[in-house]
């Protein structure tokens, strides 16, 4: 049985696959961000076709976009619900004095 996912290259080296994120971007799509987290999954399903078809720069930016894509849905909404706490926070303060916030 043969492996799909290593290729030879002349200097006799072998090269694998690169990730592909799919997990990753699959929950950065549910829970977090949809438009990124669905660029994310798009590009995660393009890295083993094009991987199979010799395309190997090809795939590996496709991975990292899908790796930075799906980042990026984690991270915005985390950045917005910093803000959103801390906007909270002070708006509270100025409402409740006696809280000493």
């Amino acid at each position: 049985m043969e492996n799909n996912n290593v290729q030879s290259n002349p200097g006799n080296q072998n090269q694998y696959c690169p990730s592909n994120h799919l997990v990753m971007s699959i929950l950065s799509t549910i829970f977090c961000c949809l438009p990124l987290g669905i660029v994310a999954i798009v590009k995660s399903t393009s890295v083993e076709r094009l991987w199979r078809e010799g395309r190997h720069d090809e795939a590996r930016r496709a991975a990292d976009c899908a790796k930075k894509c799906a980042m990026w849905a984690i991270i915005i909404p985390l950045v917005f619900m910093v803000i959103y706490i801390i906007a909270m926070l002070a708006i509270g303060a100025s409402v409740f004095p006696f809280l000493n916030l």
